[in-house]
């Protein structure tokens, strides 16, 4: 009885284990929708892009006039001068006050109207930065992606090449023994075996590093199995495209949101240079309020030999009550030369700014006719690794054929296989870095969207 029971909990414990232990199935799209929801610099501009909402509010706001509340209350002992006795006493003096004013800004060198331009187009700012972050996360988690891809192929052509060589080192072993084959074919042989043992260790390597970077691009947690779920490569069916270089680069000037988002900043820094130059001008700005106030001590005389307190209404709502209205006019002179210097920074930040646009859309122009390039070079590359791999595959069945029958020599055999194994590798190899150049060309000319695939 007690054995069943350590037998049941045995076993359920080692259900937990690999139940918690089994490894999370994610495809592409979940690769890319991981990304887009983990990606810090994606939230980053999501805030900025929030921050620049509520910078247009405020902005806004400052064409409202301020108004402003006030109340305050003081108490004060000491000589004071009656003025019924005539003579300074000492005395507790309370007393309370409080007011509303309104003050509004009528001119200030145009500073609200530029101040509101400048932020509406920082919104605009944010949002094309926002949109291209999303575009590398996207990229960068499909490639990421991609490579894991290319590397499991490679790892499963180097574990088929390996058990064609442990089979082959069978029959070698076997040949040898009744003495059909020399010695030395086997040594060859588990040479050959040792060799593809090593490649299929390198590509396990390959294939975690590429899967680290994976889980650290979509920012996972590190401790938990991931399996990266991708079609066969039997599966990808990737037809090529014919493209105009000059159309291309023209999408790209008028797509890519970096290059948008660049010229929004030369506006923004421009309002910004106007708004340092309404410094020099002058500014006037109205006021209007209402103030009262209460003494404890205040007596009103009513005739020769009267005196009498007046209460708390009569003084703070009628007798005490001052009402104003006025207008003040700033004429800036000289501040140490401080608009002066601000002038000059933001003129020369503008015309950094400038220069910034003109690099990148350079940048942007070498980088479209590069995947341009590297994308034509890559189409003729699936037809050419296509042939080669027939050619290396017929080669090898056909030695293999004559090895068998004793016609040809396991030197022979084995550089057919070796050329074998290199056009199955080149074949893979041609055929994802179609599939990245393809997505590589889409997010330089900035049309990369989310649902995207691998064909």
């Amino acid at each position: 009885m007690r054995k069943g029971i350590l037998f049941l909990f045995v076993s359920l414990c080692l259900a937990t284990t690999m139940h918690a232990q089994e490894a999370k199935k994610i495809s592409l799209q979940d690769a890319i929708d991981i990304a887009l929801e983990n990606n810090y610099q994606l939230k980053q501009a999501n805030n900025n892009l929030n921050l620049a909402e509520q910078q247009i509010l405020g902005a806004k706001a400052d064409f409202l006039p301020s108004i402003n509340g006030q109340f305050s209350g003081r108490s004060t002992q000491g000589q004071q001068f009656n003025n019924t006795t005539l003579q300074l006493e000492n005395t507790v003096r309370n007393s309370l006050s409080g007011g509303v004013s309104a003050s509004l800004t009528i001119f200030e060198g145009f500073t609200n109207i530029m101040n509101l331009r400048r932020n509406q187009l920082n919104e605009e700012y944010q949002e094309a930065n926002k949109n291209r972050a999303r575009q590398t996360v996207i990229f960068n988690a499909a490639s990421g992606f991609l490579q894991v891809v290319l590397n499991k192929e490679l790892l499963k052509i180097a574990r088929r090449n390996l058990e064609s060589a442990r089979e082959q080192l069978k029959q070698v072993e076997a040949q040898v023994e009744v003495g059909s084959r020399p010695t030395v074919d086997l040594y060859n042989q588990e040479s050959t075996v040792a060799s593809n043992e090593l490649t299929v260790t390198q590509r396990k390597n390959d294939l975690s590093y590429s899967k680290t970077q994976l889980v650290g691009t979509l920012q996972l947690d590190p401790q938990k199995e991931y399996e990266f779920v991708a079609p066969d490569l039997k599966d990808l069916t990737p037809a090529a495209q014919s493209f105009e270089l000059s159309a291309l680069i023209n999408q790209a000037l008028s797509e890519r949101k970096d290059l948008q988002a660049q010229q929004l900043l030369i506006k923004r820094n421009r309002e910004d240079l106007g708004l340092a130059r309404a410094s020099y001008y002058p500014s006037l700005s109205a006021d209007i309020g209402i103030n009262s106030s209460y003494y404890d001590t205040y007596r009103l005389r009513t005739g020769p030999q009267n005196v009498e307190k007046v209460n708390f209404s009569d003084q703070f709502f009628d007798q005490n009550v001052n009402k104003y209205v006025g207008f003040s006019v700033n004429i800036p002179i000289f501040n140490n030369l401080n608009s002066r210097i601000n002038v000059q920074r933001s003129k020369i930040t503008y015309k950094n700014s400038q220069l910034e646009y003109q690099n990148l859309k350079y940048t942007v122009l070498k980088e479209v006719r590069q995947a341009y390039n590297d994308y034509q070079s890559y189409v003729k590359q699936l037809s050419s690794t296509q042939k080669a791999l027939q050619a290396a595959e017929k080669s090898y069945q056909t030695q293999k054929e004559r090895y068998e029958v004793g016609a040809g020599t396991l030197v022979e055999l084995s550089d057919a296989n070796a050329q074998y194994i290199e056009a199955q590798s080149n074949r893979a190899q041609a055929l994802f870095r179609f599939v990245f150049q393809k997505k590589l060309l889409d997010y330089y000319i900035g049309k990369l969207d989310q649902n995207i695939s691998l064909n």
